[in-house]
């Protein structure tokens, strides 16, 4: 079964959707709005059908020539086909359209309280960081790669034209080294990240290892040889269903952390920690999140889900009296280090924020940077007792912030504004740096 379709928009993911003339959704993968695509039925989906292009009638005005080469088999960068302009629209609609369909808003409220897109300055060229995959393969022995499109399987890459500079080329330099190291042997390399920073020209390689036997020193000297860096970490984890929790982390050569500076606040980051990969706009972040909080010295401030302090630090440059709290170790450490570097007296607590925010006592302001999943539905109620004035929401996926944003609403918060913020250009992936006053004060 094949039908002729317009491409109305994207979904939050890397297809378009349009309509069938029964009145069916079609998903439909590489799409872009305003192409007029003949479609196969692939699945019915229930509520939805997915479809692969048949044969393109005619061009969108938005569509463009991808620069990558492997952008349609590569699952790194779904959007490569739309012009950027239009990716920021896009991503706006998105998060609109989150707020009216789980949040519940009005149509007008939710126009009037979503800005426009930040676009990035860098289209390309923006990541500090690339990550890939390793496979032992029996024919063909180590493999390291991106993911292909829908799958696990390692794609091998020579270049990554969203990697800044000198990083856009390691996956080939990497990758003869780490195959020539691993020879006949499995090392047990299931991931590589590599950090490099064009503001301090730090360069960090990670290897992501389960527990055993290694020949570090070896390891050390033949990926230093291919490749200039400052440091050399291996990171060890567990295996199977434990290959998340991490085990320890080894300094083969070099700092032993990555360093990079951000609205010119130096940090050194350990390969485990988080830290944003487009580092001109994580100022962007962070300027739009101190504007909303309008906290100013003396005032009583918590970073919960803080990280290695992005948001923290600026913070207490303010003057404000800042409790920052982390479950991860890594990122821990790394914050405890650049308080004590700094010499800034900030309260770093590691532990769950659900759990640690009921004793933080009163708060002035709030701000929140949670994973992916957003809020665990038991820290609404305590941020509410909280009492903070203005709480500011920084999210990295639409569905689930606006889910929070209602449960915040219902608690007595109200959305003011939200700031969508392209953080990876060629993706479909948005932030959204949102501000709430709360109606009990």
């Amino acid at each position: 079964m094949s039908e002729q379709i317009t491409i109305e928009r994207l979904l939050y993911g890397d297809a378009g959707i349009g309509h069938l003339s029964d009145g069916r959704a079609a998903f439909v993968d590489g799409a872009c709005p305003g192409d007029v695509l003949e479609v196969a039925v692939e699945k019915d989906n229930g509520n939805y059908l997915t479809c692969s292009i048949k044969e393109i009638v005619s061009l969108s005005e938005h569509r463009v020539t991808p620069k990558c080469p492997l952008a349609s088999v590569c699952g790194g960068c779904g959007w490569q086909h739309v012009a950027y302009d239009w990716q920021l629209v896009e991503k706006r609609a998105n998060v609109v359209s989150q707020l009216q369909r789980t949040a519940h808003f009005d149509p007008d409220r939710a126009e009037a309280i979503v800005a426009e897109c930040k676009p990035s300055p860098k289209q390309f060229g923006y990541r500090n960081k690339l990550e890939f995959g390793c496979q032992i393969d029996p024919k063909r022995g180590f493999l390291m790669g991106l993911h292909r499109r829908g799958s696990d399987d390692v794609l091998p890459v020579d270049s990554c034209p969203l990697a800044q500079g000198p990083l856009s080329k390691t996956p080939k330099a990497l990758k003869g080294a780490l195959r020539y190291l691993s020879g006949s042997n499995d090392l047990g390399i299931y991931r590589v990240g590599v950090r490099q920073s064009a503001r301090t020209r730090s360069t960090e390689i990670a290897l992501w290892t389960t527990p055993g036997p290694f020949p570090r020193a070896t390891v050390a000297k033949t990926l230093g040889n291919a490749m200039k860096c400052t440091s050399i970490v291996r990171v060890m984890t567990g295996e199977g269903k434990k290959a998340r929790k991490l085990k320890g982390v080894e300094l083969l050569a070099g700092d032993g952390y990555w360093k990079e500076r951000v609205a010119g606040q130096p940090f050194k980051v350990s390969a485990p920690s988080f830290f944003q990969v487009n580092t001109e706009q994580a100022e962007t972040l962070v300027e739009l999140a101190l504007d909303g909080l309008e906290i100013d010295e003396g005032s009583v401030v918590a970073d919960l889900y803080c990280g290695v302090g992005t948001f923290t630090i600026p913070m207490a440059k303010t003057g404000a009296e800042v409790m920052a709290v982390e479950s991860y170790g890594s990122s821990v450490r790394d914050l405890r280090r650049i308080t004590e570097e700094e010499g800034l007296y900030i309260d770093v607590i590691g532990g769950d924020a659900a759990r640690e925010l009921p004793g933080l006592g009163h708060l002035d302001a709030l701000l929140v940077d949670p994973p992916r999943a957003g809020l665990d539905a038991t820290i609404i109620p305590a941020i509410a007792a909280a009492g903070p004035r203005r709480l500011a929401y920084v999210s990295c996926d639409p569905a689930t912030w606006a889910r929070d944003v209602k449960r915040l609403e219902d608690q007595g918060f109200e959305l003011v504004k939200a700031t969508p913020v392209d953080m990876f250009p060629q993706t479909h992936h948005v932030e959204i740096v949102s501000i709430f006053t709360n109606r009990k004060n």
